[in-house]
């Protein structure tokens, strides 16, 4: 049934249908707002005038049953006041007993009563009532004019310009050129049978060269200078170790002499492919290029900018650098090689084999197409043999030996071995007297093998892309003063070793071809010396070793060899080691400059990877003395 049909059927409000009252509904169905119920409420609850409160119906309000409920009375509920406060309920109120409050009683608040103030009452101040003559006078005539002393301009020193020292003038073209004039040392008297002089070399560079006991030179020099100081353009094929850093090193200083430098532009350029061979290179010439008053910057990665960027600010007469870090700064205009009027580079086949070919291409077009050129290569194969006939001009080619390794001056062994006695066989090899170089593939294979030689009683160290140039310097100073003579290094790493006297190449790891064969034997058998490579060849390997051997132009048959096999000792003069591990050196405190450290720079040596404010090198020490060389540092 609907709404509509339940209103019709609905009896009249108040009623049901048998004629009962009908109780209150529930408040939700209630028609009435809820501000009308609460003063109905109200009106039901308040007593008349005169009437009596009765407490019943309020204590049903209070907690009892009310009109809105449809329960009955309960027993808790509340029952009627009774006592003191009942007898006071029933009585009516009276509201005359309570005082009330007008606020017409309270005395008004006038204005006009608060005191005024006159300004006319204020006394007046009249000036003219105080006499000045009560105040004390000051009379500027009283003081004595004597007691102060006067100062007269006249008494005064003239000061005469002419009195004044000469001082040097400078020049606004003082700062763009450099040229050092120095009085000549007296270097010593040239032998008579010193080959040099008949090669046309500087009278002051036979006698520096005759002070470290140079005086013949090797064949890839006798037959590259003459050229190269005649202006001609150079393609010299030789092995490392020939002698090659003097056969281009000579010609240049010498063509560099006497001439001036601008700002940022130097004269001469030596590429090399690594930061190892750049510092040798530079520390074989320093002194040369110290008597011939030629300055000298190296220019390589691992070292600071600014101090590079700053002397070739000041004038370069000659740049040894890398490719890599040479680009950088042209691109930045902290040099500019529109000047350069001789190129060399070194070992050109190493830098195109390390990808340098672009930058290499691209620095050269930097330089005047008219300048010298001059090419040094191990071999002349690829990329090489493009730079030739694109940069140089009607070269002239002397090549003293072939591509391959000089078996006359090295002993070539391969020794077959089983994969578990690698180790073994490897510390006895290098347990021996004298320098030793360790080679391996791969950086992390480099570290182990190091580790492993120490463990075993051998002293060895790490060298390898991944150290830092300060460990690299730190390490190579080691290898050459011979505090670790075993080191175990990398094939790109080792491209920079130059160091003689090295007796023994263990090739732990075959090389990849035959460039890379040629390159680690020739860190032996140096300027004329002799010297081993020995190959350890697992029997997988054996075929692929001989076929690389072949291809190298090296005779060697692969024989079987085990440790402690007298065949070892009787090849290398190595023995069994120890057994006791070994520690590292620690390395070797800094120097610092004159008087002890004072007054030198603050951080000692200004040598590679000798200073701590360099981040692993702070670059060469500049040309300003002459360097304490051992006996054959040129020959490389």
């Amino acid at each position: 049934m609907t709404q509509h049909h339940q209103d019709q059927h609905e009896p009249a409000a108040g009623n049901t249908a048998d004629g009962r009252i009908k109780k209150p509904r529930h408040k939700k169905f209630q028609t009435q707002s809820y501000g009308e119920r609460m003063a109905a409420d109200a009106a039901a609850a308040s007593p008349a005038a005169g009437e009596v409160r009765d407490d019943t119906a309020r204590g049903e309000r209070r907690g009892g049953p009310t009109q809105y409920s449809d329960r009955g009375v309960r027993s808790y509920d509340r029952a009627p006041v009774k006592g003191y406060r009942a007898e006071r309920a029933n009585q009516p109120r009276r509201e005359d007993d309570r005082p009330q409050y007008r606020r017409d009683d309270r005395p008004a608040y006038k204005r006009d009563d608060r005191p005024s103030y006159q300004r006319d009452e204020r006394p007046t101040f009249k000036r003219d009532e105080r006499s000045r003559d009560e105040r004390p006078s000051y009379q500027r005539e009283e003081r004595p004019r004597n007691e102060r002393p006067s100062y007269q301009r006249d008494e005064r020193p003239r000061f005469e310009r002419s009195d004044r020292a000469e001082r040097p003038t400078y020049g606004r073209d003082d700062k763009q050129h450099t040229k050092r004039d120095e009085a000549p040392v007296d270097l010593g008297t040239v032998a008579p049978d010193n080959q040099f002089a008949e090669l046309g070399i500087a009278p002051r560079l036979i006698q520096r060269m005759a002070r470290d006991g140079i005086t013949t030179p090797f064949p890839i020099q006798a037959a590259t200078i003459p050229d190269a100081l005649a202006g001609k353009d150079v393609l010299g094929r030789g092995q490392t170790g020939s002698g090659k850093t003097l056969g281009f090193g000579l010609p240049t200083l010498m063509r560099l002499a006497g001439g001036r430098t601008e700002s940022r532009r130097p004269r001469g350029m030596i590429l090399v492919p690594t930061r190892e061979l750049a510092m040798q290179v530079h520390d074989a010439l320093e002194p040369l290029a110290h008597v011939m008053n030629v300055s000298l910057k190296l220019i390589a990665g691992g070292l600071p900018y600014p101090k590079q960027i700053d002397a070739l600010r000041r004038g370069v007469d000659l740049l040894i650098a890398t490719p890599g870090r040479l680009i950088d700064l042209c691109e930045q205009g902290a040099a500019d090689l529109g000047a350069v009027e001789i190129a060399v580079l070194d070992e050109a086949d190493h830098m195109c084999d390390m990808g340098f070919m672009p930058a290499v291409t691209t620095l050269l077009d930097m330089t005047p197409a008219s300048g010298q050129r001059l090419l040094f290569s191990a071999t002349l194969d690829n990329d090489v043999d493009t730079i030739v006939k694109t940069y140089l001009k009607d070269p002239v080619t002397h090549s003293t030996e072939s591509g391959q390794a000089t078996v006359t001056t090295m002993e070539h062994h391969l020794l077959v071995i089983e994969p578990g006695h690698k180790q073994s066989l490897t510390a006895e090899l290098a347990s021996r007297d004298g320098r030793t170089i360790v080679f391996v593939r791969t950086k992390l294979g480099a570290d182990r093998v190091a580790t492993q030689l120490r463990d075993r009683g051998v002293m060895a160290a790490a060298l390898h892309g991944g150290l830092t140039q300060g460990a690299r310097n730190r390490t190579l100073d080691q290898f050459k003063d011979g505090s670790v003579p075993v080191l175990v290094a990398t094939d790109v790493a080792a491209r920079g070793i130059h160091v003689d006297d090295v007796g023994l190449i263990v090739q732990a790891d075959p090389a990849a071809d035959h460039k890379d064969y040629l390159h680690r034997a020739g860190r032996t058998a140096r300027a004329g010396g002799k010297g081993a490579v020995v190959t350890l060849v697992l029997p997988h390997q054996r075929r692929g070793m001989v076929r690389l051997a072949e291809s190298a132009g090296v005779d060697a048959e692969p024989v079987r060899a085990r440790p402690g096999d007298q065949l070892v000792t009787e090849l290398t003069g190595g023995n069994k080691p120890s057994g006791y591990p070994v520690k590292l050196p620690a390395p070797k405190p800094q120097r610092f400059g004159k008087g002890g450290g004072k007054g030198g720079k603050r951080f000692g040596s200004s040598r590679p990877g000798r200073g701590h404010d360099s981040r692993g090198g702070s670059g060469p020490r500049r040309s300003n003395g002459p360097r304490r060389t051992d006996g054959k540092s040129y020959q490389h």
